[in-house]
């Protein structure tokens, strides 16, 4: 009996020690990703944006993208006309901001609205929050490809829209390929994927694509004229400059 106990012990010893290690590789990873998305001191871009309806139906838009550090983020759009000036500001500490022109201030948005879609585009206010994958998510590694680990991102946050998010991320340069999305009832709602090209010393998510499976709905971000570290300092994130 007690050499049963024993072998029991052992046993449970050795996977509690496996999850351990587990969830130390997921955070690592996940750090990694973090430094690769988050490692310019600034960037600013112009990005074109083309929805598709599940006809095949296309309608595009432009727009310029600014970031500073991991939490400081505008996005404005250009064109057309009809979406010209529309903004989004994410800062620190969860807040994020949205100008309309037609209404001529900026309005704070709360929790309760992140799950939706910003701007008629397939990703959702919480996908265009600027915050560390680290800071938002816990992981959990499920699988090792040839060329990709596979983690399970929990949200930390109980008001995320998200039950969880199965993320594929490149085994040499640790930036996300992929993802899906799955709502509180633990469907997939939405499917990602990325495109990297490394610009100087950093890699630039060059296209980014968001599906809405419901809807048949995709959106195709595309990046251009990308330029880093440019000396952007925190007045070029605020209400102020949003209205602007």
């Amino acid at each position: 009996m007690k050499k049963v106990k024993l072998s029991v012990l052992v046993s449970a010893l050795f996977l509690l020690a496996g999850f351990s290690a587990n969830s130390q590789d997921a955070n690592a990873i996940l750090k990694k990703v973090d430094n690769v998305m988050y490692s310019p001191k600034d960037m600013t871009g112009k990005t074109k944006i083309i929805l598709t309806d599940k006809s095949g139906k296309q309608k595009t838009r432009e727009a310029n993208i600014a970031q500073k550090g991991m939490d400081k983020r505008i996005f404005e759009f250009t064109a057309p006309s009809s979406q010209a000036g529309i903004a989004i500001l994410s800062l620190p500490k969860d807040v994020m901001y949205l100008y309309m022109p037609a209404f001529g201030k900026a309005r704070r948005i709360s929790s309760s609205v992140k799950s939706q879609n910003f701007a008629g585009t397939d990703f959702s206010y919480d996908d265009m929050e600027s915050k560390p994958y680290s800071e938002k998510y816990t992981p959990k590694l499920i699988k090792t490809e040839s060329d990709a680990f596979v983690l399970e991102l929990t949200p930390k946050s109980p008001k995320s829209p998200y039950s969880k998010l199965i993320v594929k991320i490149q085994k040499t340069n640790f930036y996300p390929i992929s993802a899906e999305f799955y709502d509180k009832g633990n469907r997939k709602i939405k499917e990602g994927t990325s495109v990297y090209k490394k610009i100087g010393n950093y890699w630039n998510a060059q296209e980014m694509t968001m599906t809405t499976l419901k809807k048949n709905h995709k959106t195709k971000m595309i990046m251009s004229d990308v330029k880093y570290d440019s000396g952007l300092t925190d007045g070029d994130f605020t209400v102020r400059k949003l209205k602007r």
